[in-house]
């Protein structure tokens, strides 16, 4: 067991005086075997009434509501974590799944279904086009094998952008460009999978990064891909590999754009500045 301590804070400025309407805030982590939360504090300023909830895919969510008018908001949340997913590896498929392609069983396939599908109607020429590069019919090979080496191709042949607007470039968008950020390497894999048979859903969140500054002091974002008898297995193009420990997943979605971390409006002229930060440290266990 490894403990993190994850300091997230999100900072609103207004041009005058605003009526803050409702924010829905998605910063506490999913608890599970794997991840357990030792302590949590979220304040805000200012000061706001907290409803929290289960939403439809089982993600916390915080819905603030404020009393008073502001000139700005701020969101600071603090999490303590206990990290149990120290080897991502151990795990086993049955049998009838080790080997791609496989299919769902029934009773997999009615719950799958919208994780199954495009984002658009269907996928695209170029899509298609560019997963035939990755993997052709008539290669035999293993199922995780085949996740590993999309992992892979994305990491190895595009190149990583912090891009701060908000929104989700469409796969097209990025094999266009060659350039993208975590959330669009996500995608882009999704749709690869999708594309394949494979159930895929977005996930947002935090990591742990002691070294590299690739995705130091954001949030950060990667997809699962649903195996029988592994269950949803996460796998992270941006750094070219499996989940592990160091992954702290927030939210899943089966749509990138539903799960941002702080989501609300606002009454008034417009114009706001915003900064975010987020620390993740790693504790004495």
């Amino acid at each position: 067991m490894q403990r993190y301590r994850i300091q997230h804070r999100t900072a609103y400025y207004f041009s005058e005086i605003v009526q803050l309407g409702a924010h829905d805030l998605r910063l506490r982590p999913r608890e599970g075997h794997d991840l357990r939360i030792e302590s949590s504090k979220l304040e805000m300023t200012p000061d706001a009434s907290l409803r929290w909830r289960r939403d439809v895919e089982g993600n916390s969510v915080a819905t603030a509501t404020f009393a008073n008018g502001a000139n700005a908001l701020e969101i600071n949340s603090e999490v303590v974590i206990q990290q149990f997913n120290e080897n991502p590896l151990d795990f086993l498929l049955f049998d009838n799944a080790v080997q791609f392609p496989f299919q769902y069983e029934n009773e997999y396939s009615v719950l799958l279904d919208p994780y199954l599908k495009p984002r658009n109607e269907v996928f695209s020429d170029e899509l298609i086009s560019w997963v035939g590069e990755i993997w052709q019919p008539d290669e035999a090979i293993q199922t995780y094998t085949l996740l590993e080496r999309i992992t892979k191709r994305i990491f190895d042949t595009f190149e990583y952008q912090i891009r701060e607007e908000p929104g989700v470039q469409m796969a097209d968008e990025t094999l266009q460009k060659g350039t993208g950020s975590c959330r669009d390497f996500a995608s882009l894999m999704i749709a690869a999978t999708r594309h394949l048979g494979l159930a895929a859903r977005f996930v947002s969140g935090y990591m742990y990064t002691p070294t590299s500054s690739r995705i130091f002091g954001t949030t950060h974002a990667w997809m699962e891909v649903f195996l029988p008898g592994a269950g949803w297995k996460g796998f992270d193009p941006t750094i070219g590999e499996i989940v592990g420990k160091e992954h702290f997943p927030v939210a899943v979605s089966r749509l990138p754009e539903s799960v941002p971390p702080v989501e609300g409006s606002f009454f008034g002229i417009p114009g706001t500045r915003l900064e975010v930060g987020v620390l993740v440290e790693e504790l004495p266990s």
